[in-house]
């Protein structure tokens, strides 16, 4: 196959992501088995997220950890540099909200600075990164720095 041919699914070089440049991802709604998952593998023991009765609770319904909230959130990132992400740099991550088994989350993300690397062969780009549920609430807040490939 020819060296031209773009690949279906590639995501964003560096090139593409101007300061100011924002998109939204599709969405994925946060089921009970994502929950049970999630605690059982990270051993995240807290009876906010491992007990189902919320009679006492502020938050009703099954509380989901922000950690889960933050992993879905790249998970549903990932097309956006598929083949072209090298590395994730760092980020400030803040739950700005309750999520609860049921929601539906997309991330809505504007890049925020966008620069070479010293050597100049892949540029650096942080993206300002909002997950956002179903009823328009902002749940999650984030920032990550990513280098990412030139074309």
């Amino acid at each position: 196959m020819s060296e031209n041919v773009h690949p279906i699914g590639r995501g964003f070089a560096y090139e593409d992501l101007k300061v100011g440049f924002r998109f939204r991802t599709h969405r994925r709604t946060i089921a009970e088995s994502d929950v049970a998952s999630f605690v059982n593998l990270t051993w995240l023991t807290e009876e906010l997220f491992a007990v189902a009765d919320d009679s006492q609770r502020a938050i009703k319904g099954r509380a989901v950890p922000g950690a889960l909230v933050y992993s879905f959130a790249e998970g549903l990132l990932l097309p956006s540099m598929q083949d072209t992400g090298l590395a994730f740099l760092n980020a400030t991550v803040e739950v700005k909200g309750p999520s609860v088994v049921g929601d539906t989350i997309h991330v809505e993300c504007e890049v925020t600075e966008a620069r070479l690397t010293s050597k100049g062969d892949r540029g650096l780009v942080r993206f300002a990164n909002k997950v956002v549920n179903q009823r328009g609430e902002t749940v999650l807040e984030y920032n990550p720095l990513r280098m990412l490939k030139r074309r």
